[in-house]
């Protein structure tokens, strides 16, 4: 199939990752389920190499997904120079337990 569904039509699926991945990179890291976090992790991973691209037309495709323009000037200028050296694997998925409410398995995604 290719990607994952998660209960939703395509409209509010791709709404969903979109501000998962920007509160991602704005904040550094981010709680949520299990599988939304292996989703909005091929996501992140592919904005952040864009970053490290570092030209107009990167950009510019970043600022078709991310948000919000701040988050897409830091991810440029300060988060993608970080991981320069690095191939790959700039996140980080630890699983933290089932949710209280309907035992949904839970995971803290962050950067790496």
């Amino acid at each position: 199939m290719g990607y994952r569904k998660l209960g939703r039509d395509s409209g509010h699926r791709k709404a969903m990752l979109r501000n998962l991945v920007t509160s991602l990179l704005k904040n550094g890291k981010i709680v949520t389920t299990e599988t939304r976090a292996k989703e909005i992790k091929r996501i992140t991973e592919k904005m952040i190499t864009l970053g490290k691209k570092g030209d107009l037309h990167a950009r510019r495709q970043a600022l078709s997904y991310i948000l919000d323009e701040t988050v897409v000037k830091n991810l440029f200028e300060q988060t993608a120079p970080k991981y320069a050296e690095r191939n790959g694997g700039y996140t980080r998925i630890v699983k933290i337990g089932p949710r209280r409410g309907d035992g949904a398995p839970m995971a803290q995604i962050e950067l790496v």
